[in-house]
């Protein structure tokens, strides 16, 4: 038994997690690149190890002739009688090969074949363990900025965290823990390329996994998340459990999950809204906090029109317009919204609106019948001259709304 060999197998596989098999080809193959580096071909050199001892033998095949002409692959008739007095003319004598007797060069550029296969089988361990983590999230420690982009160790493997994928206004710290979302992982002569962001909308819903129970159970789901990161996130969830409050999950005792994942977000605002299938509560739901009068929407157009009380037309926009962006991003739907003073001055409500009470018209608002037909007479277009608040920062050349994508 090849005792040293067998150890040193035995502890690269365990450090190194290459198994040992891999490591005997890579000899196998060593020895016999060094018989051909030594005697200028191998074609008929065979190596045989024992996969459970380490020991091996190392022969070369040669065919019993009358006269050898190639004394690498032909043995006389007469020598091979010396090995063994049954052989014939035609037959295959394997012949040992002591490696002991290879030069120098032969034995370096065996070392050197088998210390390549090491620091390739290496790479592809750690290649391996990263795409598994892909489309997940890591803890990485803070090394050091290069140039504008951040060098972040994983573990076995490195990370730069790029200017594109960093959110404006975070400043790391060296030996800072840090989790990032693994976008890809590039297998590259060099070793594993892993690309990272903290500016991903998954990053949010990877956070709620780990910290909320029943969305890492599939009990509530994450249907959709717009996000501008640093600034404030919007997620729809829904239970498939009646008795479990999806909302109520999400935020915790007393805030607790929630404000979590705010801290590990560092301040970024969350709004946890109800998804509905029903696409004019689901709009509502996603221009909160702001207060909806109306909402009528065509789910064929993609559309919707929304009339909210003349106090909360601000609130329902949001600062430059990022409430109703994020809205509509979260929901899929190009978003109209109006005052209810504008929305009698166009004739979507009636003139006598005030004198009804609101609360007639929102009786009305989710009645099957008031919905159906309010999403047959939407008027086709989009009406652009919502007043200069609504303006500001929110218009149709600088978003297009459409259905949410994968990216």
């Amino acid at each position: 038994m090849n005792t040293e060999l067998l150890e040193a197998l035995n502890i690269l596989e365990k450090e190194k997690g290459i198994s040992k098999d891999t490591l005997m080809d890579a000899i196998e193959n060593s020895l016999l690149n060094a018989c051909k580096n030594h005697f200028g071909k191998a074609e008929n050199v065979k190596v045989v190890m024992d996969r459970e001892t380490c020991d091996y033998r190392l022969f070369a095949e040669k065919t019993v002739v009358e006269d050898v002409e190639d004394s690498l692959e032909q043995i006389s008739l007469e020598d091979a009688h010396e090995i063994d007095g049954s052989y014939g003319m035609g037959d295959i004598v394997q012949i040992p090969i002591e490696s002991k007797s290879f030069g120098r060069i032969a034995t370096q550029n065996a070392k050197n074949l088998i210390l390549q296969k090491i620091r390739e089988e290496e790479r592809q361990v750690v290649y391996n363990q990263y795409f598994e983590k892909e489309k997940d999230i890591v803890t990485g420690i803070v090394q050091r900025y290069v140039g504008k982009n951040v060098s972040i160790n994983l573990g076995k493997a490195d990370a730069m965290l790029t200017e594109n994928e960093q959110v404006k206004g975070e400043v790391f710290q060296p030996t800072e823990r840090v989790k990032l979302y693994v976008v890809e992982v590039k297998n590259t002569p060099k070793g594993p390329k892993i690309l990272v962001s903290r500016t991903h909308r998954e990053l949010v819903k990877r956070l709620f996994e780990s910290e909320v129970t029943e969305v890492k159970d599939g009990i509530v789901e994450v249907k959709s998340i717009s996000r501008e990161a640093g600034s404030r996130t919007k997620i729809a969830v829904w239970s498939n459990d009646p008795d479990v409050d999806p909302v109520g999950a999400c935020v915790g005792m007393n805030g607790a999950r929630v404000n979590a994942i705010v801290n590990e977000l560092r301040g970024e605002k969350i709004d946890i809204i109800n998804w509905s299938d029903n696409p004019a509560i689901l709009v509502e739901n996603a221009l909160s906090p702001a207060k909806v009068i109306s909402v009528m929407a065509d789910p064929d157009e993609k559309e919707a029109s929304v009339i909210v009380p003349d106090g909360q037309l601000s609130l329902a926009i949001g600062k430059e317009g990022q409430n109703a962006r994020l809205a509509a991003k979260l929901t899929g739907y190009k978003i109209d919204i109006k005052s209810e003073t504008q929305a009698i001055e166009s004739g979507e409500l009636p003139e006598n609106y005030m004198e009804l009470g609101e609360g007639v018209f929102e009786e009305e608002m989710y009645d099957e019948e008031s919905y159906e037909d309010g999403a047959e007479g939407f008027e086709e277009g989009y009406e652009e001259d919502c007043g200069a608040e609504y303006d500001a920062g929110y218009g149709d050349e600088e978003i297009e709304f459409h259905e949410m994508s994968e990216e």
